[in-house]
């Protein structure tokens, strides 16, 4: 009982949004070892996924893409347009490239695969939790491709060399707090320069950014 009432106190609130039974089940039976983790829902497609996460305000979302209904990436978009300020985590099985840069344009803040660790799953929900962005490695190399399919040479130019600094902070996988901490600034004012940051270059994100910084030279 005391278990219980610390994690629901301090624990990582977890919301498992996929259309197998059984794999939620495994989700939960392991997620329920970990002291700073409490699954709080299930939800079997994306609709159900969204309704449930606007009823209790998760913090972290497991959502897998291919789901029948609404999917994955139309779920993303409607917490996004509902303003949920919950993290979504994509745990799916689907490896191309036309699904993966999907579902990170529509705002997921990372994206692992269902045969990853059960501790690196773990240790990926706690990073989406402080702020960061997790990809695997190959999901990093989808999204560089697109990247690079579609130009962004160049864009780097308008930046000031404050948000050159704030955007190698991103591809370090710093949150706004952290790197408010390096550079001695407001949390307040980083977010203005991630916002500029993101339209000077016409990015949709900060995993957009971090990678584009990868892709020029200007991860720290």
């Amino acid at each position: 009982m005391a278990d219980a009432v610390r994690r629901a106190r301090n624990g990582i609130r977890v919301l498992l949004v996929d259309d197998h039974q059984v794999v939620r089940r495994g989700l939960r039976t392991f997620l329920e070892i970990q002291d700073d983790i409490e699954v709080v829902g299930e939800a079997s497609d994306g609709a159900e996924g969204v309704a449930q996460a606007e009823e209790l305000k998760p913090d972290v979302v497991l959502m897998d893409v291919k789901m029948p209904g609404m999917d994955g990436v139309e779920a993303l978009r409607k917490l996004r347009e509902l303003a949920n300020p919950a993290r979504v985590l994509i745990v799916t099985s689907f490896t191309e490239q036309r699904t993966v840069v999907p579902a990170l344009r529509a705002g997921a803040a990372g994206y692992v695969y269902k045969d990853v660790d059960p501790d690196a799953l773990a240790g990926a929900i706690r990073s989406v939790h402080a702020g960061h962005v997790l990809l695997q490695p190959e999901v990093a190399g989808a999204l560089l491709s697109q990247e690079e399919a579609h130009g962004g040479h160049g864009r780097g130019g308008s930046l000031t060399e404050r948000e050159r600094e704030v955007l190698g902070l991103i591809a370090d996988g710093r949150s706004n707090r952290e790197i408010a901490r390096a550079l001695v600034l407001s949390e307040k004012t980083v977010k203005t320069h991630v916002s500029n940051i993101l339209m000077k270059l016409d990015l949709a994100d900060r995993t957009q950014a971090a990678l584009w910084a990868v892709r020029h030279g200007m991860a720290g």
